[in-house]
């Protein structure tokens, strides 16, 4: 377990961007030079070197990665162009891809004492998988790169909470259609179920994790969710994080 180490995790629409930034602005605030591993791959179509992350105090990160195999996944695996890869090939093209993150930027991020504020993570492969086909969780979390990461856990885990119905409304207004093939109601409902049973949150909190719940649903603001956040980062470096 990593105490600078939080990752935010949620259904698709849930808010998880709105919780990261509001940790990036944490770290503005306190004058920490950060890194975005998203602008870095765009920039550079790789993951940066431990020597290329070396001056940075705070990374940004998210999965899938937005180079190598994470963009094989964004651009044609997950996609809903009916060419239906198989559930053993789309897991272990996630953990493969995690595992290249972890080796290459997180785990030597870590152990140098900077802050990782991640989206997304193998808690998604844990949710997600099972339900898109044949394959036993067992199995999802023996893959080395799960592996790897569950070794690896968060300090934090803040899983945004949201309804499937507002979920949806929340991806038809969206600009960037990403036109995965998880957008559909009854796999956001089965999803939320899983977000919030008991045998997940007891997972991580067996591996360390402190596990939070983040309720956006309306009325609740942007603003609010992002006051929300930093008090509950705030809390948990003091150390008087209660649980949820």
């Amino acid at each position: 377990m990593h105490k600078n180490f939080v990752m935010v995790d949620g259904l698709d629409g849930s808010g998880k961007g709105v919780i990261v930034n509001a940790l990036r602005k944490w770290a503005e605030e306190k004058n920490l030079n950060i890194l975005n591993l998203k602008d870095f791959c765009d920039e550079n179509k790789r993951l940066p070197t431990p020597d290329e992350t070396a001056d940075y105090d705070a990374i940004i990160s998210c999965e899938m990665t937005n180079c190598w195999i994470g963009s094989a996944l964004r651009e044609e695996i997950v996609r809903n162009n009916k060419r239906d890869y198989s559930i053993l090939s789309t897991a272990q093209a996630f953990a493969l891809d995690r595992e290249i993150l972890y080796k290459r930027v997180l785990i030597p991020a870590l152990k140098q004492g900077k802050y990782v504020f991640q989206e997304r993570g193998v808690i998604s492969s844990i949710v997600y998988q099972p339900l898109q086909g044949n394959i036993a969780l067992s199995e999802i979390m023996k893959m080395p790169g799960n592996k790897l990461a569950i070794q690896n856990s968060p300090g934090l885990m803040i899983i945004a909470v949201v309804a499937p119905e507002t979920v949806m409304h929340r991806l038809r207004q969206r600009e960037k259609q990403d036109s995965a093939i998880f957008e559909e109601i009854n796999f956001q409902r089965k999803l939320e179920q899983r977000y919030n049973s008991q045998w997940l949150k007891t997972l991580f909190q067996n591996h360390g994790s402190k596990v939070v719940y983040i309720n956006t649903n309306f009325p609740k603001t942007t603003e609010d969710t992002e006051k929300e956040t930093l008090k509950i980062w705030n809390d948990f470096k003091e150390d008087k994080f209660k649980e949820l």
